[in-house]
């Protein structure tokens, strides 16, 4: 079968890998959709501090089942999708239910070769049931996950302002769910195409470019001079992530959903007087993923609305590059396999 090797950063190659065998506790799945997501561009960068080459991308899957144990509830050909956090079960995370971020975690295209070939075997315990869902809809369960994740470590309550910087895919996501939790969401990035598509198709009623606005004076002005009680994360820049600390209103909750590789800068007297709260967001738990799709299911999210490009799996290495480009307005590259 073909896979899609990403040899080191900037260099991919097809390759011919062997087809997966049944074994006890895993299903071979047919992939038929794979989302394009921020790790994956960053892998190809080189800027993604949890990834050794060379490595098969690809872990936002919309696939097929070909071989299980029907015991396992699971059957064959039913659509699923896969939560892409292999755990240990055995670490003081996982004994605290937090196997998102278990202390041995291999998630799928980043520890271990992922989802980029036609067919792979996973851990039953890894699938969720798809039901009438669309390969396309699940495909993008996982990144709208961990958007979901993020607003839930914030413990968003109606009617408090959320700021949320970055508005590529996951910062997105995090916005609906932002929304859904009943949050008055502001949008913040430097690109306004990106800020034109929170207004126009997520209906964001507030959005800041930091490079044209006094983000300050903009958010005083949004929020009658309070600040947000919640900022979160989503560009995995430094500059960003260390700036958005004088953001936060007094007792706000800071969430890093995104990632970089270098260090916090904080003020540290002006983070103390706020009494804020900082947190990290990794990843995605079971309940978030349930919660996305019962979401989509109830059209609180539309997925189609971020699939802004489709390529076939064989258009994948010639594509790739371009996704990079903030000029090409990508939000959601979708491959057909």
């Amino acid at each position: 079968m073909k896979a899609l090797l990403c040899k080191e950063p900037g260099s991919f190659a097809y390759i011919t890998r062997e087809m997966p065998v049944a074994e006890a506790g895993k299903a071979i799945l047919k992939v038929h959709r794979i989302g394009i997501c921020g790790t994956d561009l960053h892998a190809f960068e080189g800027t993604q501090p949890y990834f050794v080459y060379p490595r098969v991308l690809g872990h936002e899957l919309g696939c097929e089942v070909m071989d299980v144990d029907t015991a396992t509830g699971f059957h064959i050909g039913e659509r699923v999708t896969i939560i892409p956090y292999f755990y240990c079960g055995e670490c003081i995370a996982c004994r605290n239910g937090l196997r998102n971020c278990c202390a041995a975690i291999s998630v799928f295209g980043v520890h271990a070769d992922g989802g980029m070939m036609e067919y792979i075997s996973v851990p039953v315990t890894a699938l969720l049931h798809g039901g009438d869902m669309s390969f396309d809809e699940l495909a993008l369960v996982e990144p709208l996950a961990i958007g979901a994740h993020g607003v839930r470590r914030a413990g968003v309550r109606p009617g408090e302002f959320v700021l949320v910087i970055g508005a590529g895919p996951i910062g997105l996501g995090i916005m609906e769910f932002g929304r859904i939790a009943g949050g008055k969401v502001i949008a913040m990035d430097v690109n306004e195409t990106r800020l034109a598509f929170c207004r126009e198709k997520l209906k964001v009623e507030h959005t800041i470019n930091p490079l044209a606005e006094d983000v300050t004076a903009r958010l005083k002005e949004i929020t009658n001079n309070d600040m947000p009680t919640v900022v979160i994360d989503a560009t995995g820049n430094q500059k960003a992530i260390n700036s958005a600390f004088l953001y936060m209103a007094h007792g706000a909750r800071y969430v890093l959903v995104g990632l970089q590789k270098g260090n916090l800068e904080v003020a540290h007297p002006e983070f103390h007087k706020r009494e804020a709260t900082l947190m990290s967001s990794r990843n995605a738990t079971t309940e978030d993923f349930d919660h996305v799709i019962k979401c989509m299911q109830e059209k609180k999210v539309d997925p189609a609305t971020y699939i802004t490009h489709r390529v076939l799996f064989d258009e994948v290495k010639d594509n790739f590059k371009s996704w990079l480009d903030p000029k090409n307005g990508v939000i959601k590259a979708m491959v057909s396999v």
